[in-house]
């Protein structure tokens, strides 16, 4: 089946502690027992998935190779069969249902099938101009190769794999317990219908070694943070012939010094000093294009958001670009010297005669000494 993260398998954050996927794992496993779904074709397929979550997010180190590679990151998968060290019977449950109903219900699924290979995931890094206007970007991923020692059959050079006498080559078994009979994966093949006597020592048996590969990624303008682009084929390789599983390359924008993306809109801080303030004025201010002119009334509040139509991104899904908002912060004047601060105390003293000069300010405080007064009475 396809791959699935970790954490949404669980329902858990990135960040969730241990004892919340622990509770979380055995909420789920008592949710998916077959034993309580028997009509439920899919509950098995759950209560396996939920397993393999817990036990990497449950392990510090495998949990921080997840974290970072994804499904390549750690040993195995989710991409393979019901097999001897996988989910091979519902053993390591114990601590949840008593160990007849690993017994019982081990397995069930058995067989050479062909499985798809896991999906894997890549978190890609770029920078707001990137994203906007689209790029190339090369990356390395971690992948699974067929071994070159053993041509990917698990077997010493010299050697081959021999038919399990258990099984009789058909990879699975069929246990009998009181009225039940159960069909399940051979424990001595995994299911595989065949036995490696003399395992590769390069492979160590798997078939599969790990190396590093360069992959293109085209990336489209507009994208955004949260973002997915599929590589199909280029996750893990199926198990018995099965297709290989995709990549996911997830964008993941990087702060930018001037410009903040609100969907398809950009959003910035543009100083202005007191002066062009109250008498107005015309500012130069950057678009991800280059250089636009802004118009600032006279009177500008501290605060004041003025709207340039067109100025945003386009994103992948939108038919035209967002705009830009520009947010104007009055900036105090420092470190003055004594001719400005006589200046500006004559500026004060001027127009503090004409009430109408700072409006929000008279109004404020009449409305407090309206408050202090009714608080004296």
């Amino acid at each position: 089946m396809a791959q699935r993260d970790y954490y949404e398998i669980l329902g858990v954050a990135q960040d969730a502690s241990d004892e919340e996927i622990k509770k979380a794992y055995r909420r789920l496993a008592m949710k998916y027992h077959p034993d309580r779904n028997p009509d439920e074709e899919d509950a098995e397929e759950r209560f396996k998935e939920a397993k393999e979550a817990y036990e990497v997010l449950s392990d510090s180190e495998q949990r921080a190779a997840y974290d970072r590679f994804g499904h390549a990151g750690v040993a195995g998968g989710m991409g393979g069969g019901a097999g001897a060290e996988g989910f091979g019977g519902f053993g390591g449950f114990s601590d949840i249902f008593s160990d007849i109903f690993g017994d019982i219900f081990g397995g069930g699924q058995g067989g050479r099938r062909a499985h798809r290979g896991a999906d894997l995931r890549y978190t890609m890094d770029l920078s707001l101009e990137e994203a906007a206007q689209g790029t190339t970007v090369t990356i390395r991923i971690p992948s699974r190769v067929a071994c070159g020692t053993c041509s990917g059959s698990g077997a010493a050079p010299g050697t081959s794999k021999r038919r399990c006498d258990t099984c009789n080559g058909m990879g699975q078994v069929r246990m009998q317990q009181g009225f039940f009979s159960v069909t399940q994966p051979c424990p001595d093949c995994g299911g595989e219908g065949e036995k490696i006597e003399q395992p590769c020592t390069d492979c160590r048996g798997t078939g599969t070694q790990r190396e590093e590969k360069s992959l293109e990624v085209n990336v489209p303008a507009g994208v955004d943070s949260g973002d997915r682009i599929r590589l199909a084929g280029e996750g893990e390789p199926g198990d018995r012939g099965g297709a290989r599983g995709d990549l996911f390359v997830e964008v993941r924008l990087k702060p930018h010094p001037i410009f903040e993306r609100d969907d398809d809109d950009l959003r910035c801080e543009v100083p202005i000093s007191v002066t062009q303030a109250a008498l107005g004025d015309q500012v130069t201010v950057p678009t991800l294009a280059g250089e636009a002119k802004m118009k600032i009334p006279a009177g500008t509040q501290s605060g004041k958001t003025f709207r340039l139509r067109g100025k945003g991104i386009k994103g992948v899904r939108s038919a035209k670009p967002g705009d830009l908002l520009c947010t104007v912060r009055v900036e105090t004047p420092v470190n003055l010297s004594e001719r400005q601060k006589e200046l500006l105390r004559e500026l004060d003293a001027e127009t503090d005669k004409d009430e109408s000069t700072y409006p929000q300010s008279k109004s404020w405080w009449g409305k407090v000494r309206d408050f202090l007064d009714r608080l004296a009475t």
